[in-house]
This record gives structure tokens, sequence and C-alpha cells, in this order.
């Protein structure tokens, strides 16, 4: 968009006293120009119809259409780019944020929950960076092609796989894992960027499309076939030597950390791991997916037609991490591909028998 023109914002917020903090903390930005509020859902649809907004900043739990409706009748007739702004501690409106994002949303931003002037403005200083990074995102709707996904190398057979995705990464991530099957002989890892006090709701969002296990890692416990793996609100996920769960602390950065987690798997399973990088903002997962690359593992990046963001799979290009770009709908089918047992043949005796070895 052009840099010169402000950011234009619409605010969706019921209580008014929320409303006018957004609106305050966002017009600190230069850069950014409030120009309508709503305190319903109905509302929020008839503005965002009228004022053609950049951004949306909404709210879930509102009067009339509830926040998920809201961004689904908007995305239908006017798109615009749509950032949640939820209570975290309200287990209902985690879980609407989630079914936001299948609509459309692109971002989950916890509301604040403190008093203090110096972290209030902290926090609308964050709300008013995303919003900036948000308005250079595409708005035009992207939907997945179908197509078949290039083969993995011959005789690839992994043990783990990896995925690292930002923004728009929970709807492809449901996207995929609903596509799985329970028994699928390999741990799922997953590094998804997200606002600390979404993760749990994601996990329960998507244990509700995948007939895996989605759980959360616990450091030590050893990584089973037929299970999704998530890490702590705060934390990074690793794999040690040993094919243990390990987490530690973010120590700033992306959060939490997909280069942490992929590089990881190279160092404890060699070629016999495969990782991929989806959509998001960035350059996260690409040093990762470099390790698994140079170990001898399977590699790929979402393409850019069906990426909400290109940034983090471009940058896995770009670094050569990869030359395999891939539509979202290809994915389930790499990775089933990747992790495939071929069947057993005993050695070929001279009279066409197997023996046993």
């Amino acid at each position: 968009m052009n840099a010169k023109r402000p950011i234009r914002v619409l605010v969706v917020d019921d209580s008014p006293t929320m409303a006018n903090t957004v609106t305050a903390l966002l017009t600190e930005e230069p850069r950014i120009e409030v120009v309508g509020r709503a305190a319903d859902g109905n509302r929020a649809v008839q503005l965002a119809r009228l004022l053609r907004p950049d951004v949306i900043t909404m709210d879930l739990l509102l009067p009339g259409l509830d926040g998920p409706a809201a961004i689904a009748a908007i995305m239908s007739q006017s798109p615009a780019r749509i950032l949640v702004v939820s209570a975290v501690a309200e287990q209902r409106g985690v879980d609407l944020g989630f079914q936001a994002m299948s609509a459309g949303a692109l971002e989950l931003i916890g509301k604040p929950n403190v008093t203090n002037v110096d972290e209030l403005r902290k926090w609308g200083k964050d709300l008013a960076h995303s919003v900036c990074l948000m308005a250079e995102v595409p708005v035009i709707s992207r939907r997945p092609r179908p197509a078949s996904a290039p083969p993995p190398p011959a005789g690839a057979r992994v043990d783990a796989f990896g995925l690292v995705a930002s923004t728009g990464g929970p709807p492809a991530l449901a996207d995929v894992l609903s596509k799985l099957p329970a028994d699928l002989p390999v741990p799922v890892l997953i590094a998804q960027h997200i606002t600390v006090g979404f993760t749990q709701g994601m996990v329960r969002w998507l244990s509700q499309v995948s007939a895996m296990v989605v759980g959360m890692a616990r450091d030590g416990e050893r990584l089973e076939p037929g299970r999704i793996y998530f890490p702590l609100d705060g934390h990074d996920l690793l794999v040690d030597s040993g094919g243990f769960a390990r987490l530690q602390r973010n120590k700033g950065g992306p959060c939490p950390s997909g280069d942490v987690l992929l590089a990881s798997m190279a160092a404890a399973y060699g070629r016999r791991c495969g990782g991929g990088v989806l959509t998001g903002m960035g350059d996260d997962g690409a040093r990762g997916l470099v390790a698994i690359r140079e170990a001898g593992g399977v590699t790929f990046a979402q393409d850019e037609a069906t990426s909400v963001v290109y940034g983090m799979p471009r940058a896995a290009v770009e670094m050569k991490a990869t030359d395999r770009s891939v539509p979202l709908s290809a994915v389930p089918n790499l990775i089933l591909q990747s992790c495939m047992r071929p069947p057993y043949r005993g050695a070929q005796g001279p009279d066409g028998g197997g023996s046993t070895p």
C-alpha cells in the first residue's frame, strides 16, 4: 500500500472503555488513522462495507452477530485485514478466536490485563506494530488449489515431521492435520507463532478437526507416533538425541521458534526427519529447514498461491532450504509419503524363495 497514505483502521468493541483505549493507543502511531468504531457485529459489517478500512481490530463477544459471524460476512462482502483482540481469560473468547481465524481473521491478540500506564502503552505499541505489519498483507482471499506434491527423495523415510507457521497458520494447520490419519506412524511437532494465552485454545480447536491426538508437549516425554505436539506458552519445543521432547523458555524473537525446533530435529534424527515451513511473516524456520536439508531429510515450503503471507516460505526457498514449493492441499500427502513404511521383502534366494533375515 502507499506508504504516504495513513493506515485506516476500524475498531470494533462493545465496551466503550476498551474502544476508547484501543483508539487512543493506535492513534499514537502517526501512520495509523482510526476511521470508525462499531459496538456490535452488524454495525461492524456495515462500516466495513462503507468505510473500506485497511485493517479492522475486532472483539469477538459482540451483541447481534458475534465476531466469527461478522468476520465471515465482512470477508464475503468487503474483505479486509482483521486482527482479533480478545480476552484470553475467557475460554469462550479464546475458542471463538480460532473460529474467527477460520472465517478469515489474520491474527489473535490478547486484550491487556494491566492497569499500569507504562505496560498499557507497551501493549498499545505492540498492537500498532501488528496493525502496520498487517497493512502490508494482501487482502485478496487465496484458495488452495488441488495439486499433487513432488514425491520425497527415493528411499526417504522419516521418523518425525516438524511444521512451522505464523500469520495464517492456524487455519492452514487445521487443513493439514484434518487430513492425516490417526495411525500416522510418526509424531508431528509444531511451532506456530501465537500470542501467550491462546495456545491451549488452539490445541482444543485442532483436536476437534484432527483424528490424531493433539496436545501440549511435556518436558522429557518420549515422542509417540500418531501424536501432534505443541510447546507450552512462551516456550520453544526441541527434541533431544534420545527422541524425547524438551521445552525451554523462548529467548526472544518469534515464539515458539521454528528454527530451534527444526534444527533440534535435524540433530536428533538426521536424514530420518522432515520439515516444512507454512504461511507467515519473516524468515523463522528457514535456517532450521536448511539444517534438515543438510542432514539429508525431507523439506518443503508452502507455495505463494496458497499462503496468506509468503514471507517465511519465500525465505526458506531463497536460503535454498528446499526446492519443493507445494500448495497447502498437497502437504498431507507429502507427509504421508515421507513416513510410509515400505513392506518388508526377505532376500531372494536362487530359487526365488525368500530367506529369513
